[in-house]
């Protein structure tokens, strides 16, 4: 699944025929599009332990607890040298998603944070980088001098896990380490909600209200992804006007949009996200994903998919519609889709907490998509209005949903390759047993 004008005959969802608008466009070396996030940076590590380990560094099994620098140096330093570990990921939502953003698009995507400016070969820091796509830019990380972010988990003599949680200087980036113009031609801004509460004399929420004040300057959409219950939960009214103030798209799942708007039904959330932000991808676990957001009245396209019962009569209605941002709109409409798990979902799930991060590079595909058609063939019919994504919002559902899959029947959070070729359009083999 490539750009459009990526390949010869294809487009982002392949089409029959070439192009003809194609053929006026000069050819460009550089992509004029990618995104660009933040992130905490930080390494997942797991290993086989016994519980005298546990208790010597004074954990508590089956529970997490934050750890200082200097317990983490030489809880890792025994791991390393016992062979204990079984497993070093890079981590971090927004880490894995611009990884698997840049893993399905096959195209360039921006990280900031912090790293260690000294990485030792085999290290945590050398694995964050190992793990990482070579097509995520990482030219303007912030060095510094101590270690990044680790989650240790332990799996003990009896297979419970346990969590300790070492931040390191995770939450060092400095506002002056944001580059305007990175973000000024970027297709989205892409934050988790983890990056405003920090603690405090910590610079990273500073540096995160400066993304978004260069970000807004620019009209580049600011995408969140809540990221957690408890901390929506803590005050979900300011959440609410955060997201008012400053956020075009909003990615949650079930748990964080009941504590964002107080409503258990995700259609209903997703529904009320929208006095808020522009588009809303909600996913639901066993139920599939919810999308909701704005397009033109006048531009609206029915289902050719059954009108599905729900919370909102017939809500699918209009889910062939393109999504766009409601200041776009002479007269916004909502439309909504849902799909329910690809194939029903894994025989086997050997790893949910990746599930919403891939079904958010998804949407970033889409959505970047949409910008590089827009900037490589203006005159086309596709941009007769200001239209956010690029397909409609049931394809971006089927999309999303294919990719979720992915993450799903993997131990890893991260993809390791793009989707087969002979589902790069997601029609005949979509639904293929």
């Amino acid at each position: 699944m490539k750009f459009p004008g990526k390949r010869k005959f294809k487009h982002y969802f392949p089409v029959d025929a070439r192009d003809p608008l194609l053929s006026t466009a000069p050819e460009r070396e550089a992509s004029p599009s990618w995104v660009v996030g933040i992130d905490q940076t930080l390494v997942d590590i797991e290993a086989k332990v016994d519980d005298a380990f546990i208790a010597r560094y004074g954990l508590s099994v089956g529970h997490s607890l934050v750890i200082e620098d200097d317990v983490a140096e030489a809880l890792y330093r025994e791991l390393h040298q016992g062979g204990l570990i079984s497993h070093q990921f890079a981590g971090g939502s927004i880490g894995n998603t611009l990884h698997n953003y840049s893993v399905l698009a096959d195209d360039r995507s921006v990280l900031l944070g912090v790293m260690c400016r000294n990485i030792e070969i085999g290290g945590y820091a050398y694995r964050y980088l190992c793990n990482t796509s070579s097509r995520t830019d990482l030219d303007y990380l912030q060095g510094i001098d101590g270690a990044i972010g680790r989650c240790f988990t332990l799996i003990g003599d009896s297979g419970e896990r346990t969590f300790a949680i070492s931040p390191g200087q995770m939450n060092q980036l400095r506002p002056a380490s944001i580059p305007e113009a990175v973000i000024a031609g970027a297709s989205a801004l892409v934050l988790t909600a983890y990056l405003l509460r920090s603690r405090p004399g910590e610079p990273m929420r500073e540096a995160t209200m400066q993304a978004v004040a260069y970000a807004k300057k620019h009209g580049v959409p600011v995408v969140l992804t809540l990221g957690t219950t408890f901390i929506i939960a803590d005050d979900p009214a300011w959440w609410q006007t955060f997201l008012k103030e400053n956020v075009s798209i909003l990615a949650m799942n079930e748990d964080e949009a009941q504590a964002l708007t107080g409503i258990g039904d995700p259609l209903l959330a997703a529904d009320r996200a929208l006095d808020w932000v522009d588009l809303v991808l909600c996913t639901a676990g066993p139920a599939g994903l919810y999308m909701a957001g704005f397009t033109e009245e006048s531009a609206k396209r029915e289902t050719q998919h059954p009108l599905l019962p729900g919370a909102i009569a017939e809500f699918n209605r209009y889910e062939f519609s393109r999504a766009m941002r409601y200041r776009e709109c002479d007269r916004p409409l909502r439309i909504y889709s849902h799909i329910a798990p690809y194939m029903g979902g894994p025989e086997k799930i050997m790893n949910t907490n990746g599930a919403g991060d891939a079904a958010l590079a998804a949407l970033l595909h889409d959505i970047a998509a949409n910008n590089y058609h827009r900037s490589t063939v203006p005159n086309s019919d596709k941009h007769a209005l200001g239209w956010l994504t690029y397909s409609s919002l049931a394809q971006v559902c089927k999309y999303a949903n294919r990719v979720s899959y992915q993450v799903l029947n993997q131990h890893s959070p991260r993809l390791t390759r793009g989707l087969p070729e002979r589902e790069d359009s997601l029609e005949e083999a979509y639904w293929e047993r």
